[in-house]
């Protein structure tokens, strides 16, 4: 988490730095070169902290302790970077300003252009996106990705993919240890817990042992089912006992002397002592999402079948049952989730540009994101748990921040009356190469991860890397590709309020 938080205030910061870099460039004071970007991002860098702090907050909704606490620690960590980066770091950059040499390089390719010399090559390339032959190309390029990811996300599972610690990776020493304990010895650790409730003193009779007999026999044939364990396999075994042996004698018999008997000489962990609740336990062979969702299943079936007023079998309990339960409400909640944090981002887009064309041009790219990062979690056979579900949020959070400090500029531009070519240009000058050296340093840090011997390390460097790069393609060439289509200039005459406050005439001083 604290990276995320150092990741989301680097790239707002490389922002100011950016902007007051290049009025010092120009010959503007330090504290007038603050002042102005103050003005100029002040809205694009409060919309996108507020829509990563908000689409931290929106996991909790989700019914989980850990999740509740991880939202309220980083919601709280990108509001204060509100006050760090968007007030603070202007103030200190007053005082302490930047280097002649540092301003000067900031400035090189913008007063190139000025000049009327060729374009900076990278800058140029993207600025082909303006056009329409290249838009086109980029938004079916699009197209087919958003179809073909979609079809592949449409396979993601709820839950843990891989058998033993999910944490490790499959040829860890921990995991050929436990793989080798449960084949041969039947030592699992994934236990599932199924709980019959009835009244006191109930538990014993044998109309309810005999149903909960026959769903233990059921669980016993699933995939995955290692062994079983409960009241009804020791009256069982005891019976063997008492007839010397004899398998023929393997059976509940249908005598209330002897079940009682058998229940009141039981373990706790099987029968409580008031005779109410019976356990039965499930020893399964790993507690992949394939898995814990069949017993699951079985067990509702079930239930649904055989519950009365005098008996209700009730899941779950144990580590794998706990993993079912985690299971259940991530899947009730990851769909509904990613919607209100689209939501929440649409909204404060909407205030911020005032306009539904360029919301469009901010959050499509975003979704196409979110579509490519659910399909390479299919193909990385990484499934949405509680560690991961937040990734996906963070998806979205700073992919809108590349886009509003890109369509911020581009919209105050185009307000001014210049092309769209040129309004992205100047756009690029100005924000294009800090959006692309954070995405690029990003990247790169948390893709190093993928050498780490912890594999749930390993799989979200991997994916990190892959939403930062995409979300920053997105912001550089999806961006201007549908602006084409969907953004005009406006006429000088009959230009609105801008959103960003004009840059005010440049003054010399030295003071």
């Amino acid at each position: 988490m604290p990276f995320l938080i150092f990741a989301i205030g680097m790239s707002h910061g490389a922002q100011k730095m950016n902007g007051i870099m290049q009025d010092i460039g120009r010959g503007t004071h330090r504290w007038i070169a603050a002042r102005y970007t103050f003005r100029r991002l002040f809205v694009a860098g409060l919309t996108a902290l507020v829509c990563d702090a908000v689409g931290f907050a929106i996991l909790l909704m989700v019914d989980i302790r850990v999740i509740h606490d991880l939202a309220l620690i980083a919601s709280l960590g990108v509001a204060i970077l509100i006050f760090t980066n968007l007030i603070l770091l202007p103030i200190l950059l007053s005082y302490a300003g930047v280097s002649d040499e540092a301003a000067q390089r900031s400035l090189r390719s913008e007063r190139a252009d000025a000049l009327g010399t060729a374009k900076h090559p990278l800058w140029h390339a993207l600025d082909l996106f303006t056009q329409r032959r290249w838009a086109t190309f980029a938004l079916a390029a699009a197209g087919v990705l958003a179809v073909a990811g979609a079809f592949e996300a449409s396979q993601l599972k709820i839950g843990d993919l891989d058998p033993g610690a999910p944490e490790l990776r499959p040829d860890s020493r921990y995991n050929h240890d436990d793989a080798f304990m449960t084949r041969h010895y039947g030592a699992s650790s994934d236990v599932f817990a199924v709980m019959l409730q009835t009244p006191d003193g109930a538990c014993a009779e044998y109309k309810t042992m005999s149903v909960a007999d026959a769903l233990e026999w059921e669980l016993r044939g699933l995939p995955g089912v290692d062994s079983t364990n409960s009241v009804q396999l020791l009256a069982r075994r005891e019976q063997v006992l008492l007839t010397e042996g004899s398998p023929a004698w393997y059976e509940l018999v249908a005598n209330q002397r002897m079940l009682n008997h058998v229940v009141g000489f039981a373990p706790h962990d099987l029968v409580n002592p008031n005779c109410n609740l019976q356990i039965l336990y499930v020893y399964l062979k790993d507690h992949r999402a394939d898995t814990l969702t069949g017993v699951v299943d079985a067990v509702r079936t079930f239930a649904g079948s055989n519950d009365s007023p005098d008996r209700q079998f009730q899941l779950a309990a144990g580590s794998a049952g706990i993993a079912a339960a985690t299971n259940a409400v991530l899947r009730q909640d990851d769909h509904e989730m990613l919607a209100f944090v689209y939501v929440a981002v649409v909204a404060m887009c909407l205030l911020a540009f005032r306009s539904w064309r360029a919301v469009l041009c901010a959050v499509l790219p975003l979704i196409l994101t979110s579509i490519l990062a659910e399909a390479l979690m299919v193909l990385l056979h990484i499934g949405v748990k509680v560690a991961t579900l937040p990734v996906i949020a963070l998806g979205v959070g700073i992919g809108v921040d590349y886009s509003l400090y890109v369509m911020s500029m581009l919209l105050a531009r185009l307000r001014e009356g210049m092309s769209l070519s040129d309004a992205y240009y100047q756009a690029l000058l100005f924000t294009g190469r800090v959006v692309l050296l954070t995405g690029v340093t990003l990247a790169i840090g948390v893709g190093t991860w993928f050498f780490s011997p912890i594999k749930f390390q390993a799989d979200m460097g991997v994916l990190l890397a892959f939403m930062f790069v995409v979300n920053m393609v997105g912001a550089v060439v999806l961006l201007p590709a549908l602006a084409y289509f969907l953004l005009r200039p406006t006429p000088v005459e009959a230009a609105p309020a801008d959103v960003i406050p004009p840059l005010p005439a440049i003054q010399h001083s030295h003071a």
